[in-house]
């Protein structure tokens, strides 16, 4: 299964003819292809899935999605999951 994170837009190029951008993850960056959504502008929200953007967000859209994950890691963290069954 794969979890969409909104990252923001922080540069838009054009590289070989086809327009690209550089998405801030909350500090990490990657490289994504923007051919799908040709509407995004620098500082917009998108979801990107196998070095592609598929979805536009607004920030207000993407910042409950960002809370919302946060809330989860907090309760896995809280929960003990992910910890080996020997450390148990």
């Amino acid at each position: 299964m794969c979890l969409g994170i909104p990252g923001r837009v922080i540069e838009i190029y054009e590289q070989d003819g086809v327009r690209m951008g550089r998405i801030d993850y909350g500090g990490v960056v990657k490289e994504a292809c923007l051919a799908y959504v040709p509407e995004t502008q620098v500082d917009d929200y998108v979801i990107v899935h196998a070095g592609f953007a598929i979805s536009r967000l607004d920030e207000e859209e993407a910042e409950e999605t960002l809370a919302m994950l946060r809330e989860m890691a907090a309760l896995d963290e809280a929960s003990g999951a992910g910890k080996d069954e020997a450390s148990l």
